[in-house]
């Protein structure tokens, strides 16, 4: 059995994923500190053409799809509205799973901690983003 959501909000929360991805690491907002501290080679970037953005809509769609049922159980369980109930199981589920596992692979990877502060911090915006956006849409 699978919890009740909203393919509309899914498809909705994907999409907004783009919108901050492309505010967030523009260059005029972070983008060139992120390309000095990732090392990313703008030549090398620009060569995988679109097959980055397929990848981010393919994943985004499954954290999404994730996302609006963990909130739908969720909302069982803490009985608020489902705004509040969205927020705060995107928060908890960045804390322990996306913040706590890239900065244990970032550690590992001896990536600088400030790269890594950002890329968490993005996807907190993300999630918080996606979850405003299912929390208002409903189930």
């Amino acid at each position: 059995m699978f919890p009740e959501v909203n393919i509309w909000a899914v498809v909705i929360a994907t999409l907004s994923t783009l919108v901050v991805g492309s505010v967030w690491y523009t260059k005029a907002v972070f983008g060139r500190f992120w390309i000095k501290a990732a090392r990313v080679d703008e030549e090398q970037a620009a060569a995988r053409g679109i097959t980055p953005i397929l990848v981010t809509v393919v994943v985004s769609f499954v954290t999404a799809w994730v996302l609006a049922g963990a909130t739908s159980i969720a909302h069982e369980f803490y009985d608020g509205t489902f705004l509040v109930d969205a927020l705060v199981t995107g928060l908890f589920l960045w804390a322990g799973f996306t913040a706590a596992r890239m900065i244990t692979h970032d550690a590992f990877e001896g990536r600088p901690p400030a790269l890594t502060l950002l890329n968490v911090a993005h996807e907190l915006v993300t999630v918080l983003v996606m979850s405003v956006v299912i929390g208002v849409m409903g189930v």
